[in-house]
């Protein structure tokens, strides 16, 4: 298992990816503290873990940062099992209807309403990620909870996002024996971050802009990662078993 993580440093995000056995550092991105940024980061580091070291994790975990739609839907399509809260803003804490109210139909693609009435989509994709799923005005004026539904707009539309069935497929495995296991496992990269700051003095950049954020990332988990080997290079021999 592969997990990543990243942590807000001097206006850069230190984005690790470690093998959990370990807790061995494989790969470290600097990046901009930007959601999107850290997602392209986590892309590459699994990219060039695969090239470098052939590792091809069955399954990676991470904290609702990794839990985007793009993100996910790139993991799913490889395969890769995502241990990850979902990142997702559709409840509504007004007491109007929010997304989940609404059932999917997959096969016909459309929304269906508490009311039984179906919502469609045109298949146009909104800021490269979302799809909008209409009803008809002629079937919100007379529904008696339009109130509850739209009760600012003449009808009702739902967002998707193009990578929901990944999404939906990631929520399956909320709670499972596996995914439980990676949460609680998520200390131990929280150790490392602690250990960056805390025993390696890594209070302030000495190098400036992003290259040096990646210069000083990379020798940082060089170290963290040596100490570990020194660790387990020093351990005796068990000894034998006298029958």
């Amino acid at each position: 298992m592969l997990r990543g993580r990243n942590k807000v440093m001097f206006g850069y995000s230190l984005n690790y990816l470690i093998d959990m056995e370990n807790a061995v550092i494989v790969d470290v991105e600097a990046t901009p503290t930007r959601i999107s940024k850290e997602v392209e980061a986590t892309e590459t580091m699994i990219e060039r873990t695969s090239k470098t070291f052939d590792l091809k994790p069955k399954c990676i975990a991470g904290d609702m940062a990794y839990g985007t739609g793009k993100l996910l839907g790139w993991l799913v399509g490889r395969g890769i099992e995502s241990h990850v809260p979902v990142w997702d803003k559709s409840k509504r804490d007004d007491g109007s209807l929010s997304r989940d109210d609404f059932a999917f139909d997959t096969e016909a693609n459309v929304y269906v309403c508490p009311e039984g009435k179906t919502l469609k989509t045109t298949g146009k994709v909104h800021d490269d990620k979302t799809l909008l799923y209409r009803s008809s005005k002629r079937d919100c004026d007379p529904c008696p909870v339009k109130s509850q539904c739209c009760p600012r707009t003449p009808s009702r539309k739902v967002p998707r996002d193009i990578n929901e069935a990944a999404r939906d497929y990631v929520r399956s495995l909320n709670g499972s024996e596996v995914y439980n296991h990676s949460a609680r496992d998520r200390n131990k990269i929280e150790r490392l971050f602690g250990e960056a700051k805390q025993n390696m003095s890594m209070t302030r950049l000495r190098l400036r802009g992003l290259c040096g954020a990646k210069d000083e990332f990379l020798l940082t988990a060089t170290v963290q990662n040596l100490k570990r080997l020194a660790k387990l290079v020093s351990r005796p021999p068990p000894k034998p078993i006298m029958v």
